[in-house]
């Protein structure tokens, strides 16, 4: 039996380009894969990827790339072990970390925003190393 944790739930018409895009950005294991979500998770966060109905999926469109939707109620702010790791691994999987030029830090961790390839803006974080 699975402790409970933090966790979000995402709905694309990608199911599949999402889960690769989420799993090798920020490292999480696929957990469960069903027809219509995939669960992903680390052992402090899941996140269930859901396919948008049918019904409503037909008239959705993304662009290629994606329009960014930075203006929207929630961001998602996730650890990484390294944000030049999931720079990379972002435009890799279609998406995008910003560029180095726009990390800062806060408390102690570096953060970056990004965008994963349906526009969905979030951001991840590293803790800094103390020297």
């Amino acid at each position: 039996m699975r402790k409970s944790h933090a966790g979000a739930v995402l709905f694309t018409t990608r199911l599949d380009l999402l889960a690769d895009f989420y799993q090798h950005v920020l490292e999480l294991s696929v957990r469960k894969r069903a027809s219509d979500h995939i669960l992903l998770e680390s052992r402090i966060f899941s996140l269930t990827l859901h396919a948008v109905p049918q019904q409503f999926a037909k008239s959705i469109r993304v662009e290629s790339p994606p329009r960014v939707r930075e203006v929207t109620a929630i961001k998602l702010s996730l650890p990484v072990t390294s944000i030049a790791r999931a720079r990379e691994e972002a435009a890799h999987f279609s998406g995008c970390v910003y560029p180095v030029a726009r990390e800062w830090t806060f408390e102690g961790m570096r953060l970056c925003d990004g965008w994963d390839p349906d526009g969905n803006v979030f951001q991840v974080f590293e803790i800094m190393r103390v020297s």
